[in-house]
């Protein structure tokens, strides 16, 4: 029994230098996740909506895969026709499962975010964003073994386990906020730089599959910049750096995208090619490319593992996918590009 909830404590609180916590999901490709990175970015983009999606498997080399399907869409419309400063609102849903006793994780988050134009020109924005949501554990304990069960040299799943199980399932209650700033200076507006910081768990919740003991999730920080850039007219960068901390351990990622466009004078590019590399620290290197095609993009990235798992996992980390999809409404066609936001 020890050995049980010592194995589903690992799971819930593994530290995030490896894998961000079980608790607190992480992704490859963080700046597709707007929301769980920082509240304030929701809504920040130069369309009226836009709708992503993630699938993320990693450790199926190890044991069964990690599995994560994430589903989020962000609506985002200026406080008045005359204004210049915008509300944005959105929804995000996901699923994590996780190891041989279906260790899983559902949950779903509603975000907003007021952007406030600082300047005549509207070249920078101040956000401040906020973010509430609703978390369920839950783990199948039938599929847990012990030693009782092993009789005569042989394993019988129906003898007794002559243990007492755990809660199979717990859910909670989370809070967060954040603060963001883009600017694109200059008469061209040919980059862009941002710059955020958030927290989460700010009701720092009790969780614990024991009928004894509570566990207090620690409040999460999050440092959020980047950049974007065009050299040309086809030749674009796009550098990325993240960091997170909860409790002791923490999480710094940085890297970046180079973007070649397809171009024809006087309209937007039909498709723009992406490739590049992403450094999680002390645990991946991330090769990654991304495929934009008009409003619809689709993302792949790979994690090579590095970590002192190297030997184990073989340098097999995790596959991600990302799918996003935005656009403008006819009508504000011409009226809502005003808004020089970051180009994800």
């Amino acid at each position: 029994m020890k050995g049980l909830l010592i194995f589903l404590f690992t799971i819930i609180c593994w530290p995030i230098d490896h894998v961000l916590a079980q608790a607190d999901i992480h992704y490859s490709q963080f700046y597709e996740s707007s929301m769980l990175r920082n509240p304030a970015l929701t809504g920040v983009f130069s369309d009226n909506y836009k709708f992503s999606g993630i699938y993320r498997s990693q450790w199926s080399s190890i044991t069964n895969p990690y599995e994560t399907i994430h589903m989020a869409g962000e609506y985002r419309f200026a406080l008045g026709r005359n204004s210049y400063d915008f509300f944005s609102f959105g929804l995000l849903g996901f699923m994590d499962e996780a190891g041989d006793l279906n260790q899983k994780i559902t949950s779903f988050y509603t975000s907003i975010n007021i952007s406030k134009s600082l300047d005549q020109r509207n070249n920078s924005y101040l956000s401040f964003g906020f973010i509430g949501g609703y978390s369920q554990y839950s783990f199948d304990p039938s599929k847990a073994t012990f030693n009782a069960q092993f009789q005569n040299g042989f394993f019988d799943q129906n003898n007794p386990t002559l243990e007492t199980l755990p809660l199979p399932r717990m859910s909670l209650v989370d809070i967060g906020a954040g603060v963001n700033y883009n600017v694109s200076p200059g008469n061209l507006n040919d980059v862009t730089y941002i710059i955020g910081f958030s927290g989460y768990h700010f009701t720092q919740p009790t969780f614990s599959y024991s009928r004894d003991y509570k566990y207090i999730q620690n409040l999460r920080f999050n440092f959020n910049a980047a950049m974007i850039r065009d050299l040309n007219d086809k030749v674009l960068l796009q550098g990325q750096f993240n960091y997170a901390r909860q409790g002791s351990y923490f999480e710094l990622m940085i890297g970046g995208l180079a973007g070649y466009k397809s171009f024809t004078a006087f309209e937007d590019p039909d498709y723009t090619l992406y490739a590049g590399v992403f450094f999680r620290y002390q645990d991946a290197i991330i090769p990654t490319v991304k495929l934009k095609y008009k409003n619809t993009s689709f993302g792949l990235s790979y994690d090579v593992n590095v970590s002192t798992l190297t030997e184990a996992s073989n340098m097999r980390g995790g596959l991600e996918l990302t799918a996003v999809i935005s656009g403008t409404y006819p009508k504000n066609k011409g009226y809502d590009k005003k808004t020089l936001c970051p180009r994800f």
